[in-house]
């Protein structure tokens, strides 16, 4: 085989190869081929040799003897690098003592997510797109797979990272994020959860639960201790929990029998039952977690809907005595049934990571996702002021219409005048809540809107401002996730 460097002497001057600029960590050999990604027009392309490039899409050459292919980075080249390069391929990482998601919300975070990722032993979920972020964003789930592909060859990432599909409530969408490889389903049982027991009298809810001897001899004359830890089921406390999850438990049953416990690959499988405003106590986990592997549900964590507030892109708002006592014993339950405990909206949480990283030992799921965007926006705002001005003008022009999908107690009366702050402090709104909640839940507005010709408003011009300062963002967004992962390791090591 020959060597790369004589590989890349025998390219020809003539097709502008002399100045080829090549992620050198992408540089990868297969039996008598060489597989790299290089930039030609400011695009990042697969080049391949030898006979491995009949496996891609693209535009043959041969010179002087010497065949070569240039590569798009397409879905169906995704498809060839996952099936030579196994590296490039999703893996099941819930079963890890630790991992951490990585939403990459514009496709274009992973340089700077492993960056940082790599000082760390835990995995990462670079692919972790909901639904409803698709939709924001026009993108697929293929697109989200493939960018995370792209990603890790391009830096020559191969510890193993996974694809979530995010907070999926219907079996079509299960189905499609399965089909495509993807090797985790956060399944969303808000739905399937009633909101209003707290709101009940008693009566009210004795008359809509029956508890039948099995219930009773498993909760109320049972003892249960767990870490030395005693959880006491009053009657009451029983039919709260059955009222409140006894469908989500019945729905999550369904698709674990119907899609996980038949898939061919390994598929990590969360129950998300945070998506209410119904606070989890410990006895409503130990009920769900308890009554889910009785039927036979493979459990690889849950996310509990803890007290006090998770909100988008900020700090954690709540009493923080009272999220670290019951946080404690969330994490006492999932070890007594062996599966980690996961935080969701854990973007910015800094005044809870150490807690979590105690408590949990280490053992731990925790989801980023409008981070990534809030630090793209942040890079708009240093190297192009007036950009982000219109940007920030528009956002406010839409933040009623994005409240409509987005829990936030944002005051944008709280946020300073952006004509009256200097170009180099525009940056500073990011230290500021009101003004981060803007512009994290605007986002699908600010990618979307089109001016009269259908062109994007700023989606373009904002996607080569971002080519252009790659090297900054990902600097940024590295140290930012570092501040998140360093709190979280502080708690147990």
């Amino acid at each position: 085989m020959i060597s790369f460097k004589d590989f890349i002497k025998q390219l020809p001057e003539t097709k502008g190869y002399e100045t080829l600029n090549i992620y050198k960590a992408s540089i990868n050999p297969f039996q008598d081929s060489w597989v790299f990604l290089f930039v030609q027009e400011n695009q990042d392309k697969l080049l391949v040799s030898g006979r491995i490039q009949n496996e891609f899409e693209g535009e043959s050459f041969v010179d002087d003897g010497l065949s070569y292919k240039i590569a798009p980075l397409t879905h169906a080249n995704a498809n060839a690098l996952r099936l030579l390069f196994p590296f490039t391929k999703p893996i099941s990482v819930l079963d890890k003592p630790r991992s951490f998601g990585l939403g990459d919300r514009l496709g274009i975070a992973g340089k700077g997510h492993l960056q940082i990722i790599n000082n760390y032993d835990c995995y990462p979920v670079l692919a972790q797109q909901s639904i409803r972020e698709l939709n924001m964003t026009n993108r697929s789930y293929e697109d989200v797979l493939d960018k995370a592909s792209f990603s890790v060859f391009r830096e020559g990432y191969k510890k193993g990272f996974g694809a979530d599909g995010d907070h999926l409530k219907t079996a079509s969408d299960i189905e499609y994020a399965l089909s495509l490889g993807f090797t985790m389903i956060t399944l969303d049982c808000s739905e399937h959860i009633r909101d209003d027991v707290l709101n009940m009298s008693v009566e009210q809810i004795i008359r809509l639960t029956n508890i039948n001897s099995s219930l009773i001899g498993k909760y109320l004359n049972k003892e249960i201790i767990i870490e030395g830890i005693e959880l006491k089921f009053t009657e009451l406390d029983l039919r709260r929990a059955m009222l409140v999850y006894q469908n989500a438990i019945d729905y999550s049953k369904k698709i674990y029998d119907k899609y996980i416990s038949k898939s061919k690959t390994k598929v990590g499988f969360e129950i998300s039952i945070d998506e209410t405003s119904t606070p989890t106590t410990a006895l409503e986990h130990y009920f769900v977690a308890n009554e889910l592997l009785l039927a036979g549900v493979k459990i690889d964590t849950i996310a509990p809907r803890f007290c006090g507030e998770f909100q988008k892109g900020i700090d954690y708002i709540g009493d923080l005595f009272q999220f670290e006592n019951e946080l404690k014993l969330h994490a006492a339950i999932a070890r007594h049934f062996g599966y980690k405990l996961s935080i969701h909206s854990g973007s910015d949480k800094f005044s809870i990571f150490e807690l979590i990283g105690k408590y949990t030992k280490g053992h731990f799921h925790v989801k980023t996702a409008g981070t990534n965007w809030l630090e793209a926006m942040k890079v708009v705002s240093i190297c192009n002021p007036n950009m982000y001005r219109r940007i920030h003008k528009y956002a406010l022009s839409k933040f009623n219409d994005a409240t409509k999908f987005y829990h936030v107690t944002t005051d944008i009366n709280k946020i300073p005048d952006v004509d009256l702050i200097a170009d180099e402090c525009l940056v500073d709104l990011f230290k500021n809540n009101d003004a981060r909640q803007l512009i994290h839940i605007t986002y699908g507005y600010i990618l979307n809107e089109k001016d009269e010709s259908g062109k994007y408003l700023f989606k373009t011009e904002l996607y080569k401002l971002w080519k252009k300062e790659e090297k900054l963002y990902a600097d940024e967004l590295s140290k930012h996730i570092g501040n998140h992962l360093a709190l979280l390791y502080k708690g147990f090591n």
